[in-house]
């Protein structure tokens, strides 16, 4: 299982836990299986295409990757909510 790590608001609607082991073969099955997983996170990383909403970064082991990234056991997923302000 890799291990998904929540930052912001996406920590707080997880229960407040940031880290989560998760298992999938690339980033989407993985988002996929967290949202299953946390309902409270259903919408709010992936859309109703099932891709990454654009305001969500997601990095694997410190790199930026898109939905069809592949991913293993021993991998980190960082899931980062884009700031904005002024």
């Amino acid at each position: 299982m890799c291990v998904v790590r929540l930052r912001g608001p996406l920590k707080q609607l997880a229960g407040g836990e940031a880290d989560h082991p998760v298992d999938g073969a690339t980033v989407v099955e993985v988002l996929r299986e967290l949202e299953r997983s946390r309902p409270a996170l259903d919408g709010w990383i992936l859309d109703e295409r099932g891709l990454i909403r654009r305001h969500i970064n997601v990095f694997v082991n410190g790199e930026q990757e898109r939905e069809d990234s592949q991913v293993g056991p021993d991998d980190r997923i960082d899931i980062l909510p884009a700031i904005s302000g002024g």
